[in-house]
């Protein structure tokens, strides 16, 4: 059982090296680096799918620590440290190739470190801060913001061409329809992490 309990830190450690190895194999996915569309569609597929796995352990070891209670401090420390290095991984690469504009990027991740922040403070009061409907539907909406901008980026791959730029959808650019759901999503975000704010106002406030 003793090595059962520690299947949550495993996952967690194994999200980290699958995030690494994604952003160092997606970092090299273009044909200037590479030479031919083959190997780049090879590669951008073997990077989305780390990426993809990566998210599953994190609903995975989120659900056996919470079903089993397999609870450690390590795993409260390293989870959350995890998940932000996932996020701001695939971000950076998703502005890099731009498929997700810069400004998008650095609101999702202004809202998940001032969260982060508020997270620490209020362990230091042995209060948890457990992620509510706003955050979960932020997260799904991520995720699946995520999942459209792999399928996109290797679409690219193989055609060498900006997939939401130049194609369209009964006369509409896709490009127009992204920016729209991008744009719900950082309100959703920001929203979200509002709402944590204005629930525990007084770990802070106290303070001043």
């Amino acid at each position: 059982m003793a090595n059962l309990r520690n299947i949550p830190n495993i996952l967690t450690v194994s999200r980290i090296f699958s995030v690494v190895v994604f952003v160092i194999i997606a970092s090299v996915a273009h044909l200037d680096a590479v030479g031919s569309k083959s190997y780049v569609c090879t590669l951008r597929i073997i990077a989305v799918t780390l990426a993809l796995l990566a998210g599953l352990t994190d609903l995975l070891d989120g659900y056996l620590a919470r079903r089993f209670h397999w609870i450690s401090d390590f795993g409260a420390l390293m989870d959350p440290l995890a998940d932000k290095i996932f996020v701001t991984g695939t971000m950076l690469i998703g502005v890099e190739y731009r498929l997700i504009p810069a400004w998008i990027a650095i609101a999702v991740l202004f809202r998940e470190f001032m969260v982060t922040g508020l997270r620490t403070l209020a362990a230091k009061k042995q209060i948890v801060i457990s992620a509510d409907r706003w955050g979960k539907l932020k997260t799904a909406m991520q995720m699946s913001m995520l999942g459209l901008a792999g399928i996109a980026w290797v679409i690219e791959g193989n055609n060498s061409t900006p997939y939401f730029y130049n194609t369209t959808i009964w006369g509409v650019r896709i490009w127009y329809v992204w920016m729209a759901y991008l744009t719900v999503i950082v309100l959703v975000t920001l929203l979200s992490g509002l709402g944590y704010f204005i629930r525990y106002r007084k770990l802070f406030t106290e303070q001043l």
